[in-house]
């Protein structure tokens, strides 16, 4: 059965579109379950402290999450016309969400972050596992080892995630895992330099989150469904909505309220990253640079010298160009309406969320 959503009404097309991508992505999340549920079994008769970085992965499935990766990938998908009852294109989801769970551990280590969607990080909870346990070494060696292995983990069951795929769409797999470290190794450089170089800044927020949430992802699923042909109308679609879901990144860390985004506000001043908004803020105003990078500054003093250059206003205006440039893109792709109505819909959410 292929995904024809072209009969009937056009808001009985959006409907069943909805309900297939909707159900692709619960089978989704039935897989990761699954799978943790299995190894955990396995791993729990060799030695109860085995289960404790699969428990890690679990618990961080439990806590939520928007599912953005395979959300993409199954809406690429079904643009492509791919068959809904395979079974390879959810595997394809399940992989891309649990090499994200991968980077956001790795990522609150490099980072020093404290909570991750409103608990704490993976390394911050055995930090306090070895503290009160009074154990042999340092609590935040121990917790950074663990964070570091638990990571890894999640590498290694995306991999086994992703061989279940159809064959056509690990090129674009590959390419995507790799871009994505060097995203995350050219963001860490940037924080140490500090230096104000928009044109890096821009670079980095492609590849290291636009291209791995929206961009890869989508042209993972055409190719699953074997349209290659789609991967440069997607690739421009994904170039603009990533850089737009970046850009909201960067304002929701500067500006969010923690209790929604269910991180601590405020990470890229205290880890020196940096972001377009900052890059753009400082070229206005060189004294940001010395509110983050000295001792004694608050981080609301900082949003009070963002706000004075008008730089938010001015990434808000850039986000509206790039969501509008990612729905023209997507507008004379050669697929069904329903999922250019879809693409853009999507492209709005990711744009404007709030957390």
């Amino acid at each position: 059965m292929t995904s024809d959503v072209t009969t009937g009404s056009g808001q009985e097309a959006a409907d069943f579109a909805r309900r297939t991508s909707t159900g692709l992505l619960q089978r989704v999340e039935d897989r990761l379950r699954s799978l943790l549920s299995a190894e955990r079994e396995t791993w729990a008769e060799v030695d109860e402290r085995a289960v404790i970085p699969v428990d890690a992965l679990s618990e961080m499935i439990a806590s939520g999450g928007k599912r953005i990766r395979p959300a993409f990938a199954i809406a690429g998908y079904l643009a492509a016309g791919g068959d809904p009852e395979d079974p390879g294109i959810v595997a394809a989801g399940a992989a891309l969400e649990m090499l994200h769970l991968a980077l956001l551990i790795h990522d609150d280590v490099l980072d020093d972050s404290s909570q991750r969607r409103g608990l704490p990080t993976v390394h911050v909870k055995h930090m306090d596992v070895h503290r009160s346990n009074d154990w042999q070494g340092e609590d935040r060696r121990f917790g950074e080892g663990v964070a570091i292995l638990v990571g890894a983990l999640a590498l290694a069951y995306s991999d086994e995630l992703m061989s279940e795929a159809p064959a056509s769409a690990l090129p674009e797999w590959h390419k995507l895992r790799s871009e994505v470290m060097i995203g995350q190794y050219a963001d860490v450089h940037a924080a140490a330099e500090f230096s104000v170089d928009p044109r890096l800044s821009r670079l980095i927020a492609k590849i290291k989150s636009g291209r791995y949430t929206i961009h890869r992802p989508l042209v993972v699923g055409a190719k699953a469904a074997g349209r290659g042909d789609l991967a440069p109308a997607f690739a421009e679609y994904g170039e603009a909505v990533g850089e737009a879901f970046q850009l909201r990144d960067d304002l929701l860390d500067a500006f969010g309220d923690s209790a929604d985004t269910g991180k601590p506000a405020g990470l890229d001043f205290t880890q020196h990253k940096m972001t377009l908004l900052l890059g753009w803020a400082m070229q206005r105003d060189e004294h940001i640079h010395t509110l983050i990078t000295e001792p004694g500054h608050t981080p609301d003093e900082v949003r009070r010298r963002l706000l004075d250059t008008g730089v938010p206003a001015d990434v808000e205006k850039h986000i509206d160009g790039l969501v509008e440039r990612g729905c023209k893109a997507i507008a004379d792709a050669p697929v069904d309406q329903v999922w250019r109505d879809e693409l853009a819909e999507m492209a709005r959410r990711v744009a404007y969320r709030n957390a």
